[in-house]
């Protein structure tokens, strides 16, 4: 469950995390009655409601990305987004834009092709550059070299650079805040673990 606790509406100020919670549940208690048409609990919202400022500035972000005034093309956006949620390994922020990729009409293809998107023949060159640039902020935390940088140059103005690299670091936040607190569906126990019982021995095998 997560770590950290939730607003119940009857505690919610009056404000944002209202407005939000109005928009986002319709007249229920999210922490009561949880849970969203899209399969998630909703408890990303009714956490980060502790901090209405917080909220609030995470709204902000929201709107910016989906403005249609951004010069970034949306399908560039969410071909980021998914990449961003898939190698930060954050399947929240990863199955949201799954999602989003096909309300802008990102192909089926692509969507399957995210995580090993390097050897598909499903991208063009604009959107390999847009995914190799994705990689070097997330996987190798913006250590990105001339040439990544001279490949996405190739097909994207400045504008369109800065849009793309705050927008997927924005995202690479939300990936990251969701794990760590063990929100919505990245309420998940780490994988890495030892195996453990009887008849496993010590020290032997590979390595």
């Amino acid at each position: 469950m997560p770590r950290l606790s939730q607003v119940p509406r009857a505690d919610a100020p009056e404000g944002i995390v209202t407005t939000m919670y109005d928009y986002i549940f319709g007249p229920r208690d999210p922490v009561a009655e949880p849970g969203l048409p899209n399969g998630t609990p909703g408890n990303w919202w009714t956490t980060v409601a502790q901090v209405p400022e917080m909220l609030e500035h995470c709204v902000g972000g929201f709107r910016f990305y989906r403005n249609p005034e951004r010069d970034l093309s949306p399908v560039l956006r969410e071909l980021a987004q998914m990449r961003v949620g898939w190698a930060r390994g954050s399947r929240f922020v990863f199955s949201q834009h799954c999602k989003a990729a096909r309300d802008n009409h990102v192909p089926e293809v692509q969507i399957e092709a995210i995580p090993a998107w390097s050897s598909s023949d499903a991208f063009d060159a604009r959107e390999r550059a847009v995914l190799a640039w994705v990689d070097a902020l997330v996987l190798q935390g913006g250590r990105a070299s001339d040439q990544t940088f001279a490949a996405l140059s190739e097909h994207l103005s400045e504008v369109e650079i800065l849009e793309l690299t705050y927008i997927t670091t924005l995202y690479d936040q939300h990936a990251v805040m969701t794990k760590a607190l063990r929100l919505e569906l990245d309420d998940v126990d780490d994988p890495i673990t030892e195996l453990t019982g009887d008849g496993i021995s010590t020290g032997l095998g590979m390595g």
